[in-house]
């Protein structure tokens, strides 16, 4: 671990392959000091079947126009539905949903059985109990490395004030609320 700058030669050649001087695992490490919110992400597939997927990438990007982003791997089975889809609505999960975003993570199974959702825009799923609703309609995506980026200008949203579900350093958790000093 160093804190001293390691620039390439060529950084075109870094995005491109392997070749980042960076150690893969303890920059993870690293990101995962940012405590994050936890979402999962849904959308129709062409077939008429949801998809979602739990995602901690989500940020908002522009207040006016309401624009927020988020990301998903290359190599994603889900990649193909949201490439496709017109909508994608943004969960933020209750701290009492870590089963369904454990289950969301996983790439395979109903991940819908037994989850109460509702249609939204572009039949996106919204799922019940969640704090926060981002609907949105996709507007753009950006190659990031081994990700695709995700922009989606939001047309409708909705939140309950409840607590949401944490992510930090690997666990799960919720917001304790220090004393101000």
């Amino acid at each position: 671990m160093s804190d001293h700058p390691k620039h390439p030669a060529d950084p075109a050649n870094e995005l491109a392959s392997d070749n980042s001087a960076i150690d893969p695992r303890d920059f993870r490490n690293a990101l995962g000091t940012y405590g994050t919110g936890v979402t999962i992400v849904t959308a129709m597939a062409a077939d008429g079947k949801p998809y979602g997927v739990t995602c901690n990438s989500f940020a908002s990007v522009s207040l006016n126009p309401p624009l927020v982003l988020w990301s998903l791997g290359m190599f994603s089975q889900g990649l193909p539905i949201f490439q496709n889809a017109s909508h994608f609505a943004v969960n933020v999960l209750d701290v009492s949903q870590k089963e369904l975003a454990l289950k969301f993570a996983k790439s395979s199974g109903d991940k819908f059985a037994g989850v109460e959702w509702q249609p939204g825009l572009g039949n996106a799923p919204i799922i019940a109990g969640s704090v926060a609703q981002f609907q949105c309609r996709a507007v753009n995506r950006y190659y990031g490395g081994d990700h695709i980026i995700f922009l989606g200008a939001v047309e409708a949203y909705s939140y309950n004030g409840q607590e949401p579900l944490l992510f930090a350093r690997g666990g799960f958790g919720k917001f304790v609320p220090g004393d101000g000093k």
